[in-house]
């Protein structure tokens, strides 16, 4: 079997080496002769894989003191519930901006608990860009802010991060984190599901102010509890071992490979190669407005969708994995997160001008 490119929006592709030392560690890890799978979390062992990890995310992320570091299971999708619960605790009332399918269930839940005010959406534009934010809109007394600094499905990502005061920003990075380096201090609350630039579903990533910590109201049950987790510094309960294990050695692989400027040099050259050749064709298209664009998923169309499942089909059988659009975009996505080579992208783009040249409009 030739080389197999995974374009897939998430679980995603992983770097080889990281992959390769797990195969490595699986029967015996360091000597124990037992596998990471089979440690207790209580164990020196797992005591060392948990902080490892920490210590190294926070040297490549530059994580302030002031910040907590938490691995919790749920997925993202659980903070939409947590984030309102444990924030939403003074005036009762959040900023959200509209601007994908995971935001919009973000906003569903934060109504459960306050008052929602949707300060900016696009929608109208089906989510083809960040929209405009006009901080006249925004509430001076909201208890946070909240984005999706990158939308997975639709292929936007924020290129600037907005003012808001004293206003928190609480940050779903699920798509994008590690992908560039950001101003941590620039945010109240950060979250990631892992499985997109992090390592195996089953972790979820939260970093939180330390002010932030500790504002759930007494009935919010002990799991969805930041201070529980913090206090108990991620072992409230059993925690999913085995992916934290691994986002450990991705983030030790980012640090070794030269940390988040250099994968972003990386992101960008490679993101330019496929856009370039999207922008320059007469077959192919991004739905994307060139402002918003995301580096992490690239979203294009032939605009006639029997040709768009030919060019899957076709992509499959030459080793270029799951470049199906998402249902409610259509057309083809190219998830082109830390791990995917450039060889990836070449690759990739080498078949679509053949494509283009054996089917011509």
């Amino acid at each position: 079997m030739g080389d197999i490119y995974n374009f897939s929006a998430g679980p995603a592709v992983l770097p080889k080496e990281v992959l390769k030392k797990a195969a490595d560690e699986m029967l015996d890890f360091k000597g124990s002769g037992m596998s990471v799978m089979e440690l207790s979390h209580r164990g020196k062992e797992f005591t060392q894989i948990i902080e490892s990890a920490e210590a190294t995310l926070r040297e490549i992320m530059g994580i302030p003191d002031n910040y907590k570091v938490l691995f919790l299971q749920g997925g993202a999708s659980m903070q939409f519930s947590m984030i309102p619960m444990n924030l939403m605790t003074n005036n009762k009332k959040a900023d959200y901006v509209h601007t994908g399918q995971w935001s919009k269930k973000a906003i569903v839940e934060a109504k459960k608990f306050g008052d929602v005010s949707v300060v900016a959406s696009s929608e109208e534009d089906h989510f083809t860009n960040i929209p405009k934010l006009d901080p006249s809109t925004f509430s001076k007394d909201a208890d946070y802010f909240y984005i999706v600094t990158n939308n997975t499905i639709y292929g936007t990502e924020y290129k600037d991060i907005p003012d808001t005061g004293d206003v928190p920003i609480v940050a779903d990075m699920s798509s994008n984190i590690l992908s560039v380096p950001v101003d941590v201090s620039k945010f109240g609350v950060i979250f990631a599901g892992a499985q997109k630039n992090i390592g195996p579903a089953g972790v979820t990533l939260v970093i939180i102010r330390e002010d932030l910590v500790g504002k759930a109201d007494e009935k919010v049950p002990a799991l969805l509890d930041y201070k529980v987790h913090v206090d108990a510094k991620s072992l409230y309960n059993t925690p999913p071992c085995y992916s934290i294990y691994i986002a450990g050695l991705v983030f030790e692989w980012i640090k070794e490979n030269g940390g988040l400027a250099a994968v972003e040099k990386n992101n960008q050259e490679k993101a330019k190669m496929l856009y370039d050749y999207v922008d320059q064709s007469d077959l192919f298209s991004s739905p994307v407005e060139p402002a918003s664009r995301s580096l992490m998923n690239v979203p294009f169309v032939t605009g006639d969708k029997e040709l768009d499942v030919k060019f899957i089909e076709e992509a499959g059988k030459r080793g270029l994995k799951t470049l199906k659009g998402h249902r409610t975009v259509g057309g083809m996505r190219a998830s082109i997160y830390n791990a995917m080579p450039k060889k990836g992208i070449e690759t990739l783009v080498e078949f679509m001008k053949e494509f283009e040249k054996d089917n011509k409009k």
